[in-house]
C-alpha cells in the first residue's frame, strides 16, 4: 500500500481484539485506522486495501484509536478538534475545539469518557452532551502522549519537560518522574495494567505502573516515537526515529515467597533459588512464559500454550495443561487452589490441574480484572463488578455458583479493592474493601440480604493485605503501618479494637511505601524507587492464633501471663467473647482491668440454661436481634419477652407475648412501671388495646416469672458449662433481668 506523495502517517491502531464493533463481523486484526498529515484517515484491511478514506480534520490528523468496545473512533488533529466516529468512518460528533494542536487522545475504560492533551494541559471529557470536562496542569511543557489503561484506571502523560507522570481518573499525580535528556515521545500500558513503557531519545524505559523503573535501555535508534505491547505483555515493539522497529522481551521478573525466590531470566526460563541451601533449580519452556506466581509452596507458571504446577518439593514433575487462551493476565494463588484469568473468563484450578469451576456473572469483563478487583480464598471467591463498581460478586469456590440468594454485596460507595481472609472456617469468612474515599470497610460473606454488617475499620487506607497463615489484616495509611491482630474484634467488642491494633511509622521506609505481602509475621513493603524492604511483628500474635484456633484456652491464657503484654490479652479477650469461652473471657477482661465487663461476664455464668448464657453473650457482642433469635429458636419465649423490655422495645415485647399468649400481663406491668417512673400517660395503640382487657396483678406475674426461672433450672439442657455456642451481643448484667436496665 502506498500513500500519496508528501503525505506521511503519523499513528496508527488495529481495531479491538474482543469487539464485534456493532455488528461488524471482522476479527481483531482485519482492519486498522491509519491517521495522515493530509487530514484524512482510512480504514485498511490486513490485506492493504484501503477500504475508506475520510477527510477529518484541517491539518495534520495527530492520532486515532478505536474505542475498547469497537463502536466507535476518536481522531484529533493539528485544528485543535476531537471528533467522534462511527466504526463506518461516519461523524458522529465534534467533542472539543482548542486552540493548540491536540497531540494525543485515549478513550476511558468504558468507552464513555476521552482523555485528550491541550498544551501543558490534560482534559478528561465525557461524551455526554453538556458535561463538564475535567482540566488539570499535566506538564511544564507541550504534552506530547498520554495513555489510559482499562484495568487499573491509571494515565501516563509525558512530553517536552522531559518527565513522565502517573495520575488517577480525578487528575492527582501518583507519580513524577525525574527529568531525562530528552522529551518523551511515547508511552504504552502493558494490557494487564501492570508496568508500562516509556520512549525517548535512544531511550527505553520499562516501569511498574506506580512509576518507578525497573529496567532502562539506551538503543542507538533516535527517538521511539510510538509503542504498542503484544497481547499477553511480554514484547514491545517501538517505531523509531532511525526507520527501524526495535523489539524488546520483558525478563528478570523476580518474586519471593518465603526461603524461595523465582527469575523469570529470559523468555522461556525460570530459575528458582532457595536462600535456605543455595540450591538451584533450572525450569526450561517450550513457549514464552506469560504469567508467574509463587505462593503457599507452589509456583504456577501460564505460556502462552500451557500451564505449569510446581511443588515446592519437587521441582522435577509439574502438573502441566492445556490453556484455552494464550492471553493469561492474571493468576492469584490460595492454600488449596489458584485462580486464573484470561480474555475469555475467570477459571478456578486446583494444584493437581483439575479445573474446579469457572465462576461468572452477567456483564462480566474478565479481561479487565487485577490483582485489586479479584480475591480467592479457600472456599470463596469475590469479583468486584466493573460496570456498577459498587457491586461485588461473591462466589462458592468450589461449584463457582454465586452464594447466598444470589445478590451481590453492595457497597455504598465505589470499590476499589477487595481482599478476602485465607484462614479459619467457611461460615467466618470475611472480604475487606477500600472504597473511594480510602476507608477500609470489612463484611461477612456467608451473610446475605438485610442482616448483613459492614463495619469501618480505618479511613485513608492505600494498600492492604491478609496474613497467609491467620486472620491478621494489615494496612498502610499516611505515614503508618497499621495491623489488626484480630479483626473480628469489631463484631464482638469495639472499645477493645483499637488496643488490638499494632502501629508503626512508615517514615523510615521512605515517602508513600506500598504493601505487598503479608507472610507469617512479616509485612514485606516496596519503597517508591521500587526496593524491596521487610518489617515484622511480634511472632506471640500467630501462636495465640493457633492456640485458639485449637480450643487450647488454657495454653493461650499461659502464653498471655509469659508475655505480660495488653495488646495479646486485648485479642485473647475478644477471641474468648467470640467463641463464648467465659472463663477465659473473665480472665482477660481481668487482665485488661475492664471490671464491668468481667462482672457482667460472671453474671452470665450463673444463667443455668446454654442458650439464654449465648443469647447474653450476644448482647454483650452488640447483637440484640441474634440474642432474640437464640432465645426463640431455644423455645425461651420469657427470656426473649424480657430482653426487649430490657431494650424498651415495647412493640416487640407485646408481638412476642400475644404471639406466643404468654406473659402480656407481665409485658403491661413493667410498661406501666416505666410510664409512671417518667411520669407519661399511655399513647401507644397497642397498649391501649389491652389496657382494660389485661389485669396488671404483680403478686400473679413475679410468680409466673419465678415459675420461669425454675423450669430454666429443671431443663435437661442446662448445668454450669461455661463455654457457649452462636453469636455475639452484649449481655444483661443479672440472670433476672429489669426494665430499668439498659443494654
Amino acid at each position: 500500500m502506498t500513500l500519496p506523495k508528501d503525505c506521511f502517517p503519523t499513528g496508527m491502531h488495529w481495531f479491538p481484539k474482543t469487539s464485534t464493533g456493532g455488528g461488524a463481523k471482522k476479527s481483531a486484526s482485519d482492519v486498522f485506522v491509519l491517521t495522515s498529515t493530509d487530514g484524512k484517515f482510512r480504514l485498511i484491511s490486513r490485506t492493504g486495501r484501503i477500504e475508506k478514506t475520510v477527510e477529518a480534520h484541517k491539518g495534520a490528523v495527530l492520532c486515532g484509536q478505536w474505542s475498547p468496545d469497537g463502536t466507535a473512533l476518536v481522531t484529533a488533529g493539528e485544528d485543535g478538534q476531537v471528533k467522534i466516529w462511527s466504526r463506518s468512518g461516519m461523524l458522529r460528533s465534534t467533542l472539543t475545539q482548542n486552540s493548540l494542536p491536540v497531540y494525543s487522545v485515549s478513550w476511558g475504560p468504558d468507552a464513555d469518557q476521552v482523555l485528550f492533551t491541550n498544551g501543558k494541559q490534560l482534559v478528561l471529557k465525557p461524551l455526554q452532551a453538556n458535561a463538564k470536562p475535567t482540566m488539570w496542569k499535566g506538564s511544564d511543557g507541550i504534552i506530547l502522549v498520554v495513555d489510559w489503561n482499562p484495568v487499573n484506571n491509571l494515565i501516563i502523560s509525558a512530553g517536552e519537560d522531559c518527565r513522565y507522570r502517573v495520575w488517577d481518573t480525578y487528575g492527582r499525580m501518583i507519580y513524577n518522574s525525574a527529568a531525562h535528556d530528552y522529551p518523551i515521545t511515547s508511552a504504552s500500558w502493558t494490557p494487564d495494567g501492570e508496568m508500562f513503557a516509556v520512549g525517548s531519545f535512544n531511550t527505553l524505559r520499562l516501569c511498574d505502573r506506580s512509576g518507578w523503573s525497573y529496567a532502562l535501555e539506551k538503543p542507538n535508534t533516535g527517538s521511539i516515537f510510538s509503542l504498542a505491547w503484544s497481547s499477553d505483555g511480554t514484547q514491545v515493539a517501538g517505531a523509531s526515529g532511525n526507520g527501524q522497529v526495535l523489539i524488546a522481551n520483558v525478563i528478570e521478573r523476580r518474586l519471593e515467597w518465603k526461603n524461595f525466590e523465582a527469575t523469570v531470566n529470559a523468555s522461556k526460563q525460570i530459575i528458582v533459588k532457595n536462600v535456605m541451601n543455595d540450591t538451584l533449580e533450572k525450569l526450561d519452556f517450550r513457549d514464552r512464559i506469560v504469567k508467574v506466581s509463587l505462593s503457599f509452596n507452589h509456583l504456577v507458571v501460564a505460556t502462552s500454550s500451557q500451564c505449569y504446577v510446581y511443588s515446592s518439593r519437587n521441582w522435577n514433575t509439574p502438573m502441566i495443561f492445556d490453556l484455552k487462551e494464550g492471553s493469561v493476565t492474571l493468576i492469584k494463588q490460595a492454600e488449596k487452589h489458584f485462580v486464573m484469568v484470561d480474555g475469555g473468563g475467570v477459571y478456578v484450578y486446583s494444584y493437581d490441574g483439575r479445573l474446579v469451576c469457572s465462576p461468572r456473572y452477567q456483564g462480566m469483563k474478565a479481561d479487565i480484572l487485577n490483582t485489586q478487583t479479584i480475591s480467592i480464598s479457600n472456599d470463596t471467591i469475590a469479583i468486584r463488578d466493573k460496570t456498577d463498581e459498587k457491586l461485588i460478586y461473591v462466589f462458592d469456590a468450589q461449584t463457582g455458583k454465586i452464594m447466598g440468594d444470589g445478590k451481590p454485596i453492595s457497597h455504598k460507595l465505589e470499590v476499589m479493592e477487595v481482599a478476602l481472609d485465607q484462614c479459619g472456617p467457611t461460615g467466618e469468612r470475611r472480604l475487606a474493601i477500600i472504597d473511594k474515599n480510602r476507608d477500609l470497610h470489612m463484611t461477612s460473606v456467608r451473610v446475605f440480604g438485610a442482616e448483613r454488617k459492614s463495619v469501618k475499620l480505618g479511613p485513608m487506607i492505600h494498600s492492604m493485605a491478609w496474613n497467609d497463615e491467620t486472620n491478621m489484616l494489615a494496612g498502610m495509611t499516611d505515614g503508618k503501618i497499621l495491623v489488626w491482630y484480630y479483626p473480628n474484634t469489631v463484631y464482638v467488642d469495639k472499645d477493645l479494637l483499637t488496643s488490638t491494633q499494632y502501629h508503626r511509622d512508615s517514615a523510615e521506609f521512605g515517602k508513600s511505601p506500598q504493601l505487598l505481602a503479608f507472610v507469617g509475621n512479616h509485612l514485606i513493603l516496596r519503597r517508591s524507587e521500587g526496593s524491596l524492604v521487610s518489617t515484622s511483628i511480634s511472632p506471640y500474635i500467630a501462636v495465640l492464633h493457633d492456640y485458639v484456633n485449637g480450643s487450647r484456652w488454657e495454653d493461650a491464657v499461659r502464653l498471655c501471663r509469659f508475655v505480660k503484654d495488653d495488646s495479646l490479652w486485648s485479642c485473647l479477650a475478644a477471641m474468648a467473647a467470640y467463641s463464648k469461652d467465659l472463663n477465659t473471657a473473665e480472665v482477660a477482661y481481668a487482665a485488661i482491668k475492664e471490671v464491668n465487663k468481667v462482672q457482667f461476664i460472671m453474671n452470665i455464668k450463673d444463667i443455668p440454661v446454654k442458650e439464654a448464657r449465648n443469647a447474653e453473650m450476644a448482647l454483650l457482642c452488640g447483637n440484640p436481634l441474634d440474642a432474640e433469635a437464640i432465645l426463640l429458636q431455644a423455645g425461651l419465649i420469657f427470656r426473649a419477652i424480657m430482653l426487649n423490655i430490657q431494650l424498651y422495645n415495647w412493640d416487640r415485647a407485646l408481638e412476642l407475648a400475644v404471639k406466643h399468649k404468654t406473659h402480656v400481663d407481665t409485658v403491661m406491668g413493667y410498661r406501666l412501671k416505666y410510664l409512671d417512673r417518667f411520669d407519661k400517660k399511655e399513647n401507644n395503640k397497642r397498649y391501649l388495646q389491652y389496657k382494660d382487657g389485661i389485669e396488671v396483678d404483680w403478686e400473679k406475674i413475679e410468680s409466673k416469672i419465678e415459675m420461669e426461672y425454675q423450669k430454666e433450672r429443671e431443663r435437661p439442657s442446662g448445668g454450669g458449662s461455661t463455654t457457649a455456642s452462636s453469636t455475639n451481643s452484649r449481655p444483661t448484667p443479672s440472670s433476672r433481668p429489669t426494665a430499668s436496665q439498659r443494654s
